[in-house]
């Protein structure tokens, strides 16, 4: 068995050239080995039985000879992936799951009936180029660029990857000779394998953003150190996730999740304050803060956006008053466009936050200033403190639900941060406790949060309105006081509602 320990990058066409000249500097020596060209068939069962397990199946033939390959659940952090992988040599190309060892299997998996039902999904057939590199210090890092194409169903999706892969010796290197692929070049850090995208092309599943940020997957036997590492490495793929969707289909929606990603990262480096101290993410955190201020316009163009859409009841009442859309069309005009915020996402200091994030996790970063009282908190169980820390945070809330005097938009409007903060302790500890108990309890407050949203909207256009005197304008202004009015009765309703649920983590 070999365990794959690698980096993989999404890059164009136009860095190629650059690539040889990199890696010669960053090596001792470098060996160039004899491109390939690799035709794999990925197989599963109708039932994607390998699928559920995380278990990928290939066949790779090349120059006459042809290798069957598993790859086994393993652990993807930011751009790292590692995966037990076992290869063997095979006659043809049809795996034969005999010749593995049996004791490679998950308990329970019925191997024979899987290798009675499989059938090939997809393809992947690309031209490989390999080099060799060993450092000073004798590590060996094999770096590949693959390109060619993953195809299924008459579909096809273009490959163009470089991926760096430690064979012998020191993790630190392979990161190093990420940094200087990222220093100098344009690229993105890659989250998924060759195998996702050909199941989805397979499945016509094509990748979707999400509507919210979901639940960190924690388990009661957790330790409170183990819950910091899900949080983040939740956080940081919540975010290439949606820096994938958006390379596919450009949305402002999918950029508000990437900002609800790096959110959470924050959110997590505060929540798990016992162990994490803050001399120690200093840089990290500038860092998130940086990246959350490239996209602080993301929620002003969605409010614009939504003035000007026909599905939105806005849009009759503002083309009624011709110089309030003009405004609203020039303000449109000067938000960032797909190729600036795409610049973003291939930037140095973007993919350099997620290799340091990368890093940080991987190498528990905030063990280095440790003392015996943080060994402690750490190997405390987290179901044990996690009502402890929901607690702190229902303090913040009940000042609210507490408050029997109706609150004005203002005050509403003030409060949205802290309480997107609040529940996004509950996105990190919520799957401790029981779903249906926890969906009652944060209900009435999404609906105060996605009310103050609408509150933003609704003020934002009265503040376009201000400063010009005409009768299609006043009408505007009435009708967003009316409409103001009624949302703030509905949240009303929501925040008394909120009296009245036990805190799920009491039970």
């Amino acid at each position: 068995m070999d365990t794959e320990i690698e980096l993989k990058f999404l890059v164009s066409e136009a860095v190629i050239p650059s690539i040889p000249a990199l890696i010669t500097q960053f090596a001792k020596t470098v060996t160039n080995k004899p491109s390939r060209n690799l035709q794999n068939a990925y197989f599963d069962t109708p039932s994607r039985e390998l699928r559920a397990l995380d278990i990928g199946l290939r066949t790779r033939c090349c120059d006459g000879q042809c290798e069957q390959t598993i790859k086994l659940a393993g652990e993807t952090v930011g751009g790292l992936h590692q995966r037990p992988e076992y290869n063997l040599p095979i006659e043809g190309n049809r795996p034969e799951l005999s010749h593995f060892d049996a004791s490679i299997w998950p308990h329970g998996v019925q191997v024979e009936a899987i290798a009675d039902n499989l059938y090939p999904l997809f393809s992947t057939n690309f031209i490989r180029r390999t080099w060799l590199l060993e450092t000073q210090a004798g590590t060996l890092i094999e770096v590949v660029l693959d390109k060619g194409e993953v195809s299924a169903n008459a579909s096809v999706e273009t490959i163009c990857e470089l991926e760096i892969e430690l064979v012998k010796g020191e993790r630190s290197e392979l990161f190093s000779l990420a940094e200087k692929l990222i220093e100098n070049l344009p690229l993105r850090m890659g989250l998924y394998s060759k195998a996702a995208r050909g199941y989805r092309l397979a499945d016509d599943q094509p990748l979707m953003a999400s509507k919210e940020i979901d639940m960190v997957a924690l388990s009661n036997a957790d330790s409170q150190e183990r819950a910091l590492e899900k949080c983040l490495n939740h956080g940081i793929t919540f975010v290439q996730k949606h820096e994938e969707c958006y390379f596919q289909k450009p949305s402002l929606k999918t950029l508000k999740r990437i900002t609800d990603g790096v959110s959470l990262i924050r959110h997590s480096l505060w929540l798990f304050s016992d162990i994490v101290e803050k001399q120690d993410t200093e840089r990290l955190r500038s860092e998130l803060k940086w990246l959350l201020s490239e996209l602080s316009w993301v929620e002003t163009a969605i409010q614009l956006k939504t003035f000007t859409s026909k599905k939105h009841a806005y849009y009759k009442k503002i083309n009624a008053a011709p110089e309030l859309a003009q405004v609203i069309e020039d303000l449109k005009a000067v938000q960032p466009n797909i190729d600036e915020v795409q610049k973003v996402f291939t930037s140095k200091r973007y993919n350099l936050l997620l290799l340091d994030l990368t890093i940080w996790l991987t190498e528990r970063g905030w063990r280095q200033s440790w003392g015996q009282a943080q060994f402690q908190a750490a190997e405390k169980n987290i179901h044990d403190i996690a009502a402890h820390l929901l607690e702190f945070d229902w303090h913040e809330m009940r000042a609210l639900v507490d408050n029997d005097s109706q609150l004005s938009s203002d005050e509403y409007l003030s409060l949205k941060h802290r309480l997107e903060r609040n529940l996004l302790s509950g996105c990190c500890l919520g799957a401790l406790f029981d779903e249906n108990a926890r969906m009652n309890f944060r209900a009435p407050w999404l609906d105060i949060i996605h009310g103050t949203f609408e509150l933003f909207t609704l003020n934002y256009l009265g503040q376009l309105c201000q400063g010009k005197d005409s009768d299609e304008l006043a009408k505007i202004q009435a009708w967003l006081a009316q409409k103001t009015d009624s949302l703030l009765g509905a949240m009303e309703q929501s925040r008394e509602a909120t009296r009245n649920i036990q805190p799920y983590w009491r039970d």
